[in-house]
């Protein structure tokens, strides 16, 4: 019997910055070390389009990359709600999708 879960994907770019490091790794941080979130992914892009619509692409002839990043987690509804108060204000308005699902 599968248990129900809350799936959790966050849109960001390699360049974004949290209060201290890269944001990238600040999420990290709350979801292992502060609540031991389960199911924990990072996805690095060849491409993708920012909020502006500009194209975001690994290229050689570019000298600064700033692909897309997705961090992709899921677990009980619950520990979910309280990851997502950890990360409000960390998190740029509107890059935070969610839905619910079972684990099998």
């Amino acid at each position: 019997m599968g248990s129900d879960v809350t799936f959790v994907r966050i849109y960001l770019h390699e360049a974004d910055h949290g209060r201290h490091k890269r944001l990238m790794e600040e999420i990290l941080n709350i979801l292992q070390k502060q609540h031991e979130v389960r199911g924990v992914t990072v996805f690095r892009a060849i491409a993708g389009l920012d909020e502006s619509g500009e194209v975001r692409a690994s290229d050689l002839l570019r000298l600064v990359i700033n692909l897309p990043l997705v961090i992709e987690f899921f677990d009980e509804p619950k520990l979910v709600e309280t990851v997502l108060a950890a990360l409000d204000g960390l998190v740029p308005a509107g890059r935070i999708v969610l839905w619910s699902a079972s684990c099998r």
